[in-house]
């Protein structure tokens, strides 16, 4: 892996990176694919999937989505507790072998915040506890390694403790001690070609991030995984504890973070200097029969529908599973060159929804993705440009201005 800085944003910690992955460099030696090379622009976002595919996207419809951006798949080796088993996926060649995808990077990190969660309560210094569909799990890093080992992964994140925000100064003491620790064990046990992200928690406590950074920051690792968000936190309170994290890390080494999915959240996460996300919203979105829907230029028009408004209260998203789609033939986005809104219109969707067909499911995650991959787009050309922090104001003021239209039109 190799990564490197090519612009800052203006006055600011926002930039635009390069990372560059050899695809499918551990099953070639096994007698898979050559390696191919994967460009991936900065502030990037990871595809949230589900045993390494997203959750209503077959392999087919994945190239249809823009590329390379959307070349980079993350996922839980927890999946993988049930089905095949890690001698059987050793053997194959690993997860590109194994779902035949040789020219995408997977990303591999314990906790997805959608099907393996961290259960703070029940881990130990043995190991970490996760929540998943098989039960709960207590992960020694032994273990944990094995699975790296047999999954081969591109990137992969070390073992942490990661803890609610609601959780004691000891306990979140406890959880910095034990992820550094089991870092360590990550770094002797590593028998894998892929490039090691060390994590990082502490919780809220400036103190606790900052020395675990400083701690992370002098092992040899190829980036930084930030955690411990998402579990309880203040979104008002996450711009600190960002800061002071990356103030502690190298430049030159890429930051990936979990827990912020919002817009306004992944805005203040690149503000801090964060290069990777990923995408639980999407696929909360999606279950949820919700299409993104906000202009891609920075600015959130005002929307005068009152039928609109009441139903998409900050004018990011609609739900189509409401009765005024019922007739509307209009893809979801005009102009949108997804292939969603190039073949199909909001009354097709709506149906699916209301007879509860998966193709619907389909649709939203080509669509919403497609969406949230341009938005990312935008964002790197405002940081080239040097227009970053105005997009971000543009952005964050305009979904305000509507947030409160919403309300006062609610109480009329």
């Amino acid at each position: 892996m190799k990564f490197s800085v090519k612009a800052w944003s203006k006055n600011g910690r926002a930039r635009v990176g390069l990372l560059q992955l050899n695809s499918s460099s551990s099953s070639c030696r096994q007698g898979g694919p050559p390696a191919k090379e994967i460009e991936i622009e900065t502030p990037a976002l990871l595809l949230t999937t589900r045993k390494g595919l997203p959750a209503f996207i077959s392999p087919d419809h994945l190239a249809s989505l823009p590329s390379p951006d959307s070349r980079l798949l993350q996922f839980s080796p927890m999946h993988f507790m049930e089905g095949p088993n890690l001698k059987t996926i050793s053997n194959i060649g690993g997860v590109h072998q194994l779902l035949s995808l040789h020219g995408y990077g997977f990303v591999a990190l314990p906790r997805d915040s959608i099907l393996s969660l961290p259960e703070c309560n029940s881990s130990n210094r043995h190991g970490a506890s996760f929540e998943t569909p098989c039960g709960r799990f207590l992960v020694k890093p032994l273990e944990y390694m094995k699975m790296i080992s047999s999954m081969k992964p591109d990137l992969w994140v070390s073992l942490a403790d990661e803890v609610s925000a609601s959780v004691t100064a000891k306990r979140n003491k406890a959880a910095v001690d034990r992820t550094i620790r089991w870092l360590d064990d990550c770094i002797s046990l590593k028998s894998t070609d892929g490039a090691l992200f060390g994590s990082i928690v502490g919780g809220c406590s400036i103190e606790e991030r900052q020395h675990c950074a400083q701690e992370v920051a002098k092992r040899n690792v190829s980036g930084y995984y930030i955690g411990g968000f998402g579990l309880g936190d203040s979104i008002d309170g996450r711009s600190t504890l960002l800061h002071a994290v990356t103030d502690c890390l190298p430049k030159e080494k890429p930051r990936q973070v979990c827990g912020l999915g919002l817009p306004e959240e992944v805005l203040q996460g690149i503000a801090a200097g964060i290069d990777l996300f990923d995408s639980m919203y999407i696929y909360h979105l999606t279950l949820g029969g919700f299409a993104l829907i906000f202009p891609l230029d920075g600015q959130c028009k005002h929307v005068s529908d009152p039928q609109l408004s009441a139903m998409t209260s900050d004018h990011t998203k609609i739900n189509l599973k409401a009765t005024v789609y019922r007739k509307d033939a209009s893809p979801i986005v005009d102009g949108c060159n997804c292939y969603t809104c190039q073949n199909h219109t909001k009354a097709y969707i709506n149906h699916l929804l209301n007879v509860h067909e998966m193709l619907a499911q389909i649709l939203l995650e080509i669509h919403n993705t497609h969406h949230y991959l341009a938005f990312f787009r935008l964002i790197r050309e405002a940081i080239t440009k040097g227009k970053f922090e105005q997009f971000r104001q543009n952005f964050i003021e305009s979904r305000r201005d509507h947030l409160l239209a919403a309300s006062l039109s609610s109480m009329s």
